[in-house]
């Protein structure tokens, strides 16, 4: 090493003032320190202090990847594996002197009466069991010498480097020192130069040296599952099955913009071609694409929308289900729906309302002794519930403040019968054009409608709840949305809670709950006001918090139960068009599918009438009209598309389902 060695020589013959001439620099001038330091347990090379150990001892056992710990901590270091092999001649003759020194050994003791050793015959089998392998090439000797290189900016955090490769190593009965007076050679032998200085060495056969192998990551690659992404650590696909898990329940947290709408989208288009149905409630209609290009529905739900949903509706019990336990269950959640509708309520309004709406809907015949079945011809309404609380004692505050959506703007929303309809694979529930002051109380409307169709039907379903910080406002939506999560896993169910504002996410006291029953985390690009808190939250390192401050768009990182990974997320270019929210890229295939309307257009003249058509044309009357109207669905673009060479952009409309409504 040139530059550990001594640069100043005196050249022989030299002129008188040459000294002084300007010297030529060179490469090595420009990559060298500006200063090296050696002491006798550690190195500063400019202003970077270094410390270099070595393995000493192993345990008789090594299980495989018991360096992968030491390879995972977060500290600059350098490990060399420097692997001499031995002739295996020569170690059968060792091994055959040594067996005969420990036979010896152990039949001296047997003939003076002691007490058998077992350290001895344990040698005794390893080395008859080592011969034999050695004599059938099944395994080779060699000689192994591991040496470690950390680096760090202050001298005093070299020590505390030191007792964490300590405690690591030596839990596994593998033992570690400095490179005492030998910090030089030990910087060069863990440098790229293939020379090993130190020639610390350990006789090891094939099988324990297998187990030093270093290059091992974490992989979430399974043989059942959707595609999430790559791994950034090898490259390597991250397939999984979220319902593989003790529960499928995900939370992805990111800012604005880092594509985490872009996520959910693709996981939701590939789970549906695996049989799986997803329900979104969408705060800014970001979905309304994909629904329409699956063939879903899409609810714009609003104050003057035809779409309602009536909060009174009871799910079908199940065959394990007892009705009186529905009833009860989805009063409380009405309760709970009042409570946000008026803004709060005392424990005495709180009475009331819970025995209002048990006479409610004892009013409209429905009790446990009923037949369930008769229930959804018999729901009754808000303004069903006012009337109950006129002839109540003590319930005028209440009736004047519900009277407000039973009658004028708000009751075409909350006292309206159901008429939607969640058969299709993908139901979209858009509420931007709620009103703010409603949205709290429209998202919970929404998901206990959702919850009692879940309850209702076992199928496998992913629910997505985008913006959930909007529900966390609320104490009841909070506490709502953490029993969802919690109860989902019975019913085949996983909810996905989306949100960019961690900190008001946290806030909430159902937020670690909620994340800690999520099996599934997804964080993406995350902005330095909150980093803190998501760094607290997730216990990461400071290297995962540096990758999620310099992420790019759709990268992140992926924790699934114990185990994580680096991810980016990929799309291929019919997914890419399907699920983009980009302005411009919305624009663009906005403007080719106008074009490819207008050549289609072109390039089909009018048909010609029978009378005055060729006898060679008159059958090529029977094929379609190819005039392309603005609404033409994709599949009949895609057909258009397929024979002009040009991609179609996705662009399906379709009417949901809705009952009642023309």
């Amino acid at each position: 090493m040139s530059l550990f060695s001594s640069s100043k020589k005196q050249k022989k013959g030299a002129l008188p003032g040459q000294e002084l001439q300007m010297k030529t620099i060179n490469i090595r001038d420009v990559i060298a320190p500006s200063s090296i330091v050696l002491a006798s347990d550690h190195f500063k090379i400019g202003e970077r202090c270094g410390k270099s150990f070595f393995i000493f001892s192993y345990p008789r056992y090594l299980n495989s990847s018991w360096f992968t710990p030491v390879i995972n901590l977060d500290i600059p270091m350098d490990a060399t594996f420097h692997i001499h092999p031995i002739d295996t001649g020569t170690t059968l003759k060792q091994l055959r002197k040594k067996l005969t020194e420990v036979q010896a050994e152990i039949m001296d003791r047997e003939e003076k009466g002691l007490v058998r050793d077992p350290a001895l015959e344990i040698a005794y089998q390893d080395l008859e069991g080592l011969r034999d392998k050695l004599q059938t090439s099944t395994e080779r000797m060699f000689r192994l010498g591991i040496y470690l290189t950390a680096y760090t900016e202050a001298p005093e955090k070299l020590r505390d480097i030191e007792t964490s490769l300590r405690s690591i190593l030596e839990s596994k009965l593998v033992y570690i020192k400095p490179l005492t007076y030998q910090q030089k050679e030990g910087f060069i032998s863990t440098s790229p130069y293939g020379m090993d200085q130190v020639q610390t060495h350990t006789p090891m056969n094939t099988s324990p040296l297998s187990s030093t192998f270093p290059f091992v990551s974490f992989d979430l690659s399974a043989n059942e599952g959707i595609l999430y992404g790559t791994n950034l650590h090898n490259n390597s696909l991250i397939l999984f099955d979220r319902f593989s898990m003790e529960n499928a329940n995900s939370v992805i947290f990111a800012k604005s913009g880092s594509g985490k709408s872009y996520t959910v989208k693709l996981e939701i288009l590939r789970s549906m071609m695996m049989g799986v149905d997803a329900i979104v409630v969408d705060p800014e209609n970001e979905f309304k694409t994909l629904a329409e290009a699956t063939g879903g529905s899409f609810l714009n739900v609003s104050l003057s929308s035809p779409y309602h949903i009536n909060p009174f509706d009871l799910p079908e019990p199940r065959e394990d289900e007892n009705p009186a336990d529905v009833i009860r269950s989805n009063i409380i959640n009405i309760v709970g729906l009042v409570r946000i509708l008026l803004g709060g309520m005392t424990p005495e309004e709180d009475a009331i309302i819970d025995r209002a709406l048990t006479e409610t809907y004892a009013a409209k015949d429905i009790s446990p002794q009923t037949d369930p079945k008769l229930w959804a011809e018999r729901v009754p309404l808000m303004h069903d519930l006012e009337a109950v609380l006129e002839g109540m004692e003590g319930a005028d505050s209440l009736v004047r403040r519900i009277r407000k959506f039973t009658q004028g703007t708000y009751a075409d929303f909350f006292n309206q019968p159901t008429n939607i309809s969640m058969d299709k694979p993908l139901v979209v529930f858009g509420i931007r054009d709620m009103e703010n002051e409603f949205r709290t109380s429209a998202m919970y409307i929404i998901m206990h409608y959702i919850w009692n169709k879940v309850r209702s039907k076992l199928r496998k379903r992913i629910l997505v709840v985008d913006e959930a910080w909007v529900l966390m406002q609320s104490e009841e939506g909070a506490s709502f949305l953490y029993g969802l999560c919690k109860r989902a896993r019975k019913y085949w169910l996983g909810v996905s809670t989306i949100t960019q504002d961690v900190a008001d996410f946290m806030r909430s006291t159902y937020g670690q709950p909620i994340i800690t029953n999520s099996s599934i985390q997804v964080m993406l690009k995350q902005s330095p006001a909150t980093i803190d808190v998501v760094q607290k939250t997730f216990n990461l390192t400071e290297r995962e918090k540096g990758l999620l401050l310099e992420a790019e768009i759709g990268e992140g990182l992926f924790f699934a139960g114990q185990k994580h990974v680096a991810m980016k997320v990929v799309a291929s270019y019919i997914e890419d068009q399907i699920i983009t929210t980009n302005p411009e890229e919305l624009t663009k295939i906005k403007k080719a599918k106008e074009e490819i309307g207008g050549n289609a257009a072109d390039k089909n003249p009018p048909a010609i009438k029978p009378k005055d058509a060729p006898p060679e044309d008159i059958h090529g009357l029977k094929q379609e009209k190819s005039e392309l109207p603005a609404d033409t669905p994709l599949s009949e673009i895609s057909k258009m598309g397929d024979k002009q060479q040009i991609k179609p952009p996705p662009d399906i409309p379709s009417e949901p389902e809705v009952k009642g409504v023309p």
